[in-house]
């Protein structure tokens, strides 16, 4: 898995507009503020729900959180589950809010 970078991910979500931005941080993180557009599916229940959220396996999905390393373990997961194209984004929240990205509360 590779992880992209923010200029990518915004890239990305410009170029396909099903692509999906998923904050997987806690409830607490996510009401504090998070990326505009973004969907919130929290690591701790991602394999319970993401089936039944975003049941197209081939669905381009781009998750963050704080710093980057729970994105990276939630895209494994969701990578042993069958999604094909899912990607952590570098440096999560924290890279995201310092390079500008629109947020919302």
């Amino acid at each position: 898995m590779r992880e992209i970078s923010i200029e990518e991910a915004r890239r990305r979500l410009a170029a396909n507009p099903r692509a999906i931005l998923l904050d997987v941080r806690e409830d607490h993180e996510w009401q504090a503020g998070h990326a505009t557009d973004a969907k919130h599916l929290g690591r701790g229940i991602l394999e319970r729900d993401i089936e039944r959220t975003y049941p197209d396996a081939t669905a381009e999905i781009l998750m963050y959180c704080g710093g980057g390393y729970r994105s990276a373990m939630a895209c494994e997961v969701a990578q042993r589950m069958g999604y094909a194209n899912v990607y952590p984004i570098a440096g999560g929240w924290k890279a995201m809010a310092a390079a500008g990205w629109p947020t919302a509360v």
